[in-house]
């Protein structure tokens, strides 16, 4: 504001900075798109999950607090889940979840269900009381179509520790148990049990029938009871249509400002795939592809006890030509072993929330230019490749040079991401963005320009705005080389910005275009170490 001016001396008057700064763009938010659990319960009042809608998490506690964590159904694999535990179990801290709702496979009206739903529930029931003084509360818990009741999962409803105080405010311990998932409640209100605990509880939906009691002569214990019904026909677990309306313009996802990372863990409908990897395209972002569940490292691990149906190779699955391809996307190979954190059963889990959590790791530790790939990627949760994934460096070999990316297992390392290519590595059309870590350097700084630049938009097309983007530039650059992003040993070996009469012509100008250059040298990682050994023989050491 300009100062008024009266007697002699010093005044100071504030000026407003024409100086703009590039701000880095984050590197590792992950979208993940899938089938939450669709048997959750909560009170009818409650807001029910978001389906369809993106949503923004930081941890796994709140992916349990709105889709209700994990569940264990044999039609309708918990992939979702699991990715999501997995992405924040190895690094991860900022994910965008689009559920896709299961609507067609249960109607949570029907509890519990007639013989002809084709739905199926487990449920629990305490008897409190005896006689006339009988008061029942009943735990209901869907867990798909599990076919006969000694193959579903049993709810347990525990009421303990009965407290007779006054007539009014007489108090219970309650404990629901749902395979390894345990809740414990105390002192409720034996009023306001049924109340509380649909409240609260994340596995169950609680029924009473009958009246408290006036006084408790005895607790009968716990019920445990699975309904199950033949299963519907014509029923499909998951629908590859599902997933065609979160790609859609002005959608949910549309309206995100910026992701980095996509999953779509176990998805590997070829269809899906290509409908995602051109979403990413558009939106500068890197999808991380699951492998087929049937794939094999080799031809002996197809009739390798315990190797998926319909097992194939993964090299056979690749050439095949069904898997699209992009540089904005890279596929992990194989799956890994897993514990079913509903029935601690031993499971397997498809690579991708692992991976995208090592994506984050990297990003964090070492910056989104250093590959995701090597010794110090360490794969948490997990016990190691299935055994039909197993392989031998020759046998990587192979997989490496189409572009599939390994895990594998190491004594007394662990498991780690053994590769850092894209899906069009072995195109030698798309050389410069063979590898996993130049592909996604060069999407970080467009969207790191691009989110940084809107202010010059509008301002007049002339040398002093060319000066100001390329001094903005330059500066942004000149951060990043210094952090030991780019190759080269001095600034102008890394990195080039213009933005002069060169790149913007009068044409450009009368069109209202002005344009930057930016050229950067990517680092690419020491894929191959190649140690060479001679003798020393007939020469003197002075």
């Amino acid at each position: 504001m300009p100062v008024t001016t009266s007697y002699p001396g010093v005044y100071i008057e504030e000026l407003p900075s024409s100086t703009h700064t590039v701000s880095a763009a984050p590197t590792s938010i992950t979208v993940f798109i899938g089938y939450t659990n669709p048997f959750w319960l909560r009170a009818p009042d409650a807001t029910p999950p978001p389906f369809g809608v993106a949503t923004e998490i930081f941890s796994f506690a709140e992916y349990q607090a709105l889709y209700g964590g994990f569940f264990n159904s044999p039609w309708l694999p918990d992939y979702m889940g699991r990715a999501v535990f997995e992405f924040f179990q190895n690094g991860g801290s900022d994910a965008i979840v689009v559920a896709l709702e299961a609507g067609n496979y249960f109607d949570p009206t029907k509890v519990p269900p007639a013989d002809d739903t084709g739905k199926a529930v487990v449920a629990a029931t305490a008897v409190m009381g005896t006689g006339a003084n009988n008061y029942t509360l009943t735990a209901l818990q869907p867990v798909g179509l599990a076919g006969p009741p000694q193959s579903g999962l049993t709810m347990q409803l525990i009421v303990s520790n009965l407290i007779k105080t006054t007539a009014d405010d007489d108090t219970a311990d309650v404990t629901l148990v749902y395979g390894s998932t345990v809740e414990t409640y105390r002192r409720l209100l034996i009023d306001d049990l049924m109340a509380t605990l649909n409240a609260r509880s994340a596995l169950a939906l609680v029924s009473k029938k009958g009246t408290v009691p006036t006084a408790y002569t005895g607790f009968e214990g716990t019920t445990q009871f699975t309904y199950a019904s033949a299963p519907a026909q014509g029923l499909t677990a998951i629908n590859p249509l599902a997933y065609g309306p979160v790609f859609a313009a002005n959608a949910s996802l549309d309206k995100v400002s910026i992701f980095n990372l996509m999953v779509l863990p176990g998805q590997t409908n070829s269809a899906v795939l290509a409908e995602a990897l051109a979403y990413c395209e558009g939106k500068r972002a890197f999808y991380i592809m699951d492998p087929p569940a049937n794939a094999v490292a080799d031809t002996l691990a197809v009739g390798m006890p315990g190797a998926p149906a319909g097992a194939a190779t993964m090299k056979d699955i690749w050439d095949g030509g069904t898997l699209p391809v992009s540089a904005n996307g890279a596929i992990y190979f194989p799956y890994l072993n897993a514990t079913d954190l509903v029935t601690g059963a031993a499971t397997t889990s498809p690579p991708s929330g692992y991976v995208a959590g090592i994506f984050a790791r990297e990003d964090q530790n070492r910056g989104v230019w250093k590959s995701p790939a090597g010794l110090e990627t360490t794969v948490l949760g997990t016990t190691g490749v299935v055994p039909w994934g197993n392989m031998t460096n020759p046998q990587q070999g192979v997989l490496n040079e189409a572009g599939i990316n390994v895990l594998r297992t190491f004594p007394g390392i662990g498991t780690v991401v053994f590769g850092a290519r894209t899906l069009v590595s072995e195109n030698v059309a798309f050389q410069q963005w063979k590898y996993v870590a130049v592909r996604r350097m060069a999407l970080f700084l467009e969207q790191s320009l691009y989110a940084s630049l809107g202010w010059a938009v509008f301002e007049p097309n002339d040398v002093p705005l060319w000066n100001a983007l390329r001094q903005e530039v330059e500066a942004f650059m000149l951060g990043l080389f210094r952090q030991g992003a780019f190759q080269g040993t001095t600034a102008d070996q890394a990195f080039h910005v213009t933005c002069d009469s060169t790149t913007t012509s009068q044409a450009d100008i009368d069109n209202g275009i002005v344009k930057i250059l930016v050229a950067f040298a990517p680092l690419k990682p020491a894929e191959f170490v190649v140690i060479q050994i001679a003798q020393i023989a007939g020469q003197t050491q002075s």
